[in-house]
């Protein structure tokens, strides 16, 4: 029985509630976990004298590509997500038993850096993650969208014009609006001669794919920013191999919740 509680995990207020149930993850993970525990056996550790956060031995996230990283049986119910890759590449993959922890996770998450995915339309412009099955970021802005409860929220292929005219309605509504988008598809949005205004939000989540040259964060910032006319544009990051993401609002800061 897993006494680590979904409860406690997502209470965490401070340094010291973080530490103490990190060391109970850990001494969880190494008894139910065959993978890691090999791992941690291999590099001679005893794991009674693992007392501090900065001796936890953390896996190698290449092993996501090589073994089955899980710590309770799989069923029926377990979501596969992947991570994206090219023919050459091995994907990883993470086996989640219990998806309800990973949609507490980033709802939590989402709520604390931006509130309720009502106060929004939520745009999703993610045409390399929909082209595929298995994707964490396609499933967490699903649930978003529809949580949104908003007519126009939605995801968007490629369809550029369907997404210019969604955006120049709600911007003339002066809607609240959050565009989340993967970045070679931002910078082809930025051909077109978009201006987003006030109460839009732009969001990048990384990834040029292949489809364009590599920008550096500044670079790319300041192309959208005057590209779509906005003040400032945000930035989501988070892993196929995480249940969490952590979000910047601007500069490239970017900051985790509690748990993370």
């Amino acid at each position: 029985m897993n006494p680590i509680t979904t409860d406690k995990i997502f209470a965490i207020s401070n340094e010291q509630d973080f530490n103490l149930l990190a060391l109970s993850v850990f001494q969880y993970q190494y008894l139910n976990n065959s993978v890691y525990k090999a791992f941690v056996d291999s590099l001679k550790i005893n794991p009674d004298t693992v007392k501090t956060v900065e001796q936890i031995p953390f896996l190698p996230i290449g092993f996501f590509k090589t073994h089955q990283v899980i710590s309770s049986p799989v069923t029926a119910n377990t979501i596969v997500f992947t991570s994206s890759s090219t023919t050459s590449q091995t994907p990883s993959k993470h086996y989640v038993t219990d998806v309800s922890l990973y949609e507490s996770s980033f709802l939590k998450g989402f709520e604390h850096f931006y509130g309720t995915p009502q106060s929004y339309a939520i745009l999703a412009l993610l045409p390399g993650y929909l082209e595929r099955e298995g994707s964490s970021l396609i499933y967490m802005f699903n649930k978003l969208i529809g949580l949104s409860n908003h007519p126009s929220s939605g995801f968007f292929l490629n369809n550029y014009d369907a997404l210019i005219n969604t955006l120049s309605q709600l911007k003339a509504g002066n809607t609240k609006t959050l565009l989340i988008g993967v970045t070679y598809a931002l910078l082809d949005l930025c051909e077109m001669n978009v201006d987003l205004g006030a109460n839009t939000i732009v969001m990048e989540t990384g990834g040029m794919k292949g489809k364009r040259k590599e920008m550096i964060k500044e670079e790319l910032h300041a192309h959208l920013k005057q590209k779509l006319n906005l003040t400032g544009v945000h930035s989501e990051y988070g892993m196929t191999e995480l249940l969490s993401q952590a979000y910047s609002k601007g500069d490239g800061v970017f900051e985790c919740p509690t748990w993370m």
